[in-house]
C-alpha cells in the first residue's frame, strides 16, 4: 500500500465516521489486507516494518469487531458461485461473498477501492469522502 493509499483510506474511514455510518469489518476483508500487508511490506523491502503495521491493522480492527461470514461460507456456496458466474469472474469468490453478507445483513453500502463491487446491483461502492457524504446524505422530502 502506498503512503498516498493509506491516506485516502485513513480520510474515508473518518468520513464514514463522522457520517455515523455503521462500520461493518469482515473477516475475508481482513485476512486479505494482512496478507497485502505482507506482500506489498516484502515487495518494498520493508519486512522490518511488517509486525508494526500488523499491530496498527489490530488495534484498528480488534478480532471482536469482525463480522465472521466464512462460517456461513458452506450455506451461502451456490450463492457465491452463482454470483461469480453471472459476472463472468469480474467478482471474486471471497467478494461474492462479501456482497451475499452484506445483502444478508442489509448493507447498502460498503467501503472499498474494488471498482469489482460495481458489478453488484444492491451495493452503493464508496470510495471517496465524497462519496460518503453522497451516500449518507439525508432523503429530500417530497
Amino acid at each position: 500500500m502506498t503512503s498516498g493509499m493509506a491516506v485516502l483510506c485513513v480520510a474515508l474511514r473518518d468520513a464514514l465516521k463522522a457520517a455515523q455510518a455503521d462500520l461493518l469489518y469482515v473477516d475475508s476483508v481482513v485476512n486479505e489486507t494482512v496478507s497485502v500487508l505482507a506482500r506489498r511490506a516484502e515487495e518494498q523491502g520493508r519486512t522490518q516494518q511488517f509486525s508494526n503495521l500488523l499491530e496498527v491493522l489490530l488495534q484498528q480492527v480488534p478480532a471482536a469487531v469482525i463480522t465472521w461470514l466464512s462460517a456461513e461460507t458452506r450455506r451461502l456456496y451456490d450463492r457465491v458461485i452463482e454470483l461469480v458466474r453471472d459476472t463472468s469472474g469480474v467478482l471474486n469468490f471471497h467478494d461474492a461473498l462479501i456482497a451475499l453478507g452484506c445483502q444478508e445483513l442489509g448493507v447498502a453500502a460498503i467501503a472499498s477501492f474494488d471498482r469489482d463491487f460495481d458489478q453488484v446491483a444492491w451495493l452503493t461502492r464508496i470510495d471517496t469522502p465524497e462519496a460518503v457524504n453522497i451516500a449518507f446524505e439525508p432523503a429530500a422530502e417530497d
